[in-house]
């Protein structure tokens, strides 16, 4: 008991004692008065006197909590095993992303990407069942990450173990520090902003752990630089919670290592708490003391060793459910987009060969434009096969109904006269003059084929949506795309091979037949091509 309450008790009990002597002996002979006369109503009184008494006593007693049981102190062992309970919204929403990413990984046809996708849900997987904290040391080669590992590894309370692993990504070991329930994993990244296709390597490896990892200390050794404070940001960004560690602080004078120290608090201070930047000396200079001899300093990380403390024990549980969330998030936004490459992929395959079918049909038997773009460059069977590629099933009617839509947004664009232009000029300079008005319309066939079908995947990529600008938007950037320079030399080099030399002889023969063409004038380049053909 606390000596202030055990004096008040002796007091209090003291006073008690005396009033009730008192009273005892007040009754006592009111007692014998009344006696006399009404020996009932006098053992009445003896009663209340008793039961006075006695509730004077118990409250007394119950305010001193004297009868009240001691708490058994918790078992060690049962302390040791306790695991606090992640916050239940945050797993199961991880939970699920991982059962959506084992469905999305049987759609991938990449068995490699397939393999390494379900291999990373399953060491997701696994930190559910684990539940330890990991912290990526993070910074620059030469902030002095290594030694404030070893510092912190000396300085925690509780017992180190060997190494977990030592490989190029770095050093980590395995912690427990007081107060809090659960293990910590420590890791010592490699140092980023290094020099070289090694120093890249590095980087990249050590950006991935930190990534990873549940919280970050991130080292410098002065103040901030903009290439330390891009990545900082980027972490950030995608939800890091860190502690921003300023090293080396023996090498400056108290006044700078202030400086500094407010420096670094206002430039993060929409990142970082200002309790979270921590002033520390992981392996302080060597002194030469008055008598010649060499004096080797302590560490000083213990600001770091009880900040670290103070966050884990408070927000432990939250960034570990956190960052499970944000690892599940992550794999399933990768497993989308493989599957969106491979889509796009098979979509591209059924375009290329619809626009080379359509071209076909129409170098044999050429049709107004208008009517050309209803039956080839939009074809409601190319609509329907890119629409089951992803995963929309739609009926001809509606396949129908997109195709004529799109072709004659085509048309009120003006790209339809803009392709024949873009066209007919390079195939003037490729091919015999007298072959250009025959290839013309199919080789356009084709290009706006690939346009429409370039525009349907943009269609089925947003869930049979347009978008907010709607198709004319779409059609336009995807016309767009298919005027640079590059492409157009490569797909006409395509429609040569493809659509003009197949149809050569056919076209021929009609030119033999036609005798408006037989009489048309020839420069003699274009002779001399019309004879090579």
């Amino acid at each position: 008991m606390h000596p202030i309450r055990l004096t008040l008790f002796f007091i209090g009990l003291s006073i008690i004692l005396g009033l009730m002597l008192w009273l005892v002996n007040s009754l006592y002979r009111l007692y014998l008065q009344v006696s006399f006369t009404a020996p009932f109503l006098a053992n009445l009184l003896i009663l209340v006197l008793i039961a006075l008494i006695g509730l004077i006593l118990w409250t007394f007693w119950r305010y001193f909590n004297l009868f009240g049981r001691k708490r058994k102190p918790r078992s060690p062992r049962k302390v040791a095993n306790y695991q606090p309970q992640l916050p239940t919204e945050k797993t199961e929403v991880a939970a699920a992303n991982l059962r959506t990413i084992q469905q999305q990984v049987n759609q991938i046809q990449d068995k490699v990407a397939q393999k390494v996708l379900l291999n990373r849900s399953q060491e997701i997987q696994a930190n559910f069942e684990r539940q330890e904290l990991q912290v990526a040391v993070f910074g620059t080669g030469s902030a002095g990450k290594t030694s404030l590992v070893n510092a912190l590894i000396g300085q925690m309370v509780g017992n180190v173990e060997a190494t977990m692993g030592t490989t190029q990504t770095g050093q980590t070991y395995r912690l427990k520090l007081k107060g809090v329930n659960r293990q910590i994993l420590i890791t010592d990244t490699p140092g980023i902003l290094e020099a070289g296709e090694a120093g890249i390597q590095r980087d990249h490896l050590a950006r991935e752990l930190a990534t990873n990892a549940d919280l970050l200390i991130f080292v410098v050794d002065n103040d901030l630089r903009q290439s330390e404070y891009d990545p900082l940001c980027e972490l950030a960004e995608i939800g890091k919670r860190s502690l921003l560690v300023f090293n080396k602080i023996d090498v400056y004078a108290d006044a700078d290592q202030q400086l500094i120290g407010d420096r670094l608090k206002e430039k993060v201070q929409h990142l970082i708490t200002p309790q979270d930047v921590v002033l520390v000396c992981a392996n302080p200079q060597l002194v030469e003391l008055e008598d010649g001899e060499i004096f080797t300093p302590e560490p000083d990380v213990m600001p770091l060793v009880k900040r670290l403390a103070v966050v884990l024990r408070a927000e432990g549980d939250d960034l570990l459910a956190d960052n499970l969330l944000l690892q599940s998030q992550r794999l399933g936004e990768e497993a989308r987009k493989i599957i969106e490459h491979q889509r796009k992929k098979q979509a591209e395959q059924v375009i290329e060969r619809y626009q080379w079918i359509g071209a076909g049909v129409i170098a044999v038997t050429p049709l107004p434009v208008v009517d050309m773009l209803a039956t080839a460059a939009v074809n409601a069977q190319m609509v329907m096969e890119i629409g089951r590629v992803y995963g929309c099933e739609i009926d001809g009617d509606r396949g129908k109904e997109l195709a004529v839509s799109l072709g004659k947004t085509l048309v009120s664009l003006g790209v339809v006269k803009g392709a024949v232009e873009i066209l007919a000029k390079i195939l003037q300079t490729n091919i015999a003059t007298y072959l250009v008005g025959k290839a013309i319309q199919g080789v356009t066939a084709a290009y706006l084929t690939r346009i429409a079908g370039k525009s349907f995947i943009e269609y089925f990529r947003h869930d049979q949506d347009w978008g907010d600008g709607g198709i004319t938007e779409v059609v336009q950037e995807q016309f767009k795309l298919s005027k640079k320079d590059e492409f157009v030399k490569d797909f006409v080099g395509d429609a040569i091979l493809k659509v003009v030399n197949p149809f050569k002889e056919v076209w021929q023969i009609e030119l033999e037949e036609d005798p408006e063409l037989a009489e048309l004038e020839w420069t003699a380049p274009q002779r001399r091509r019309r004879d090579e053909w």
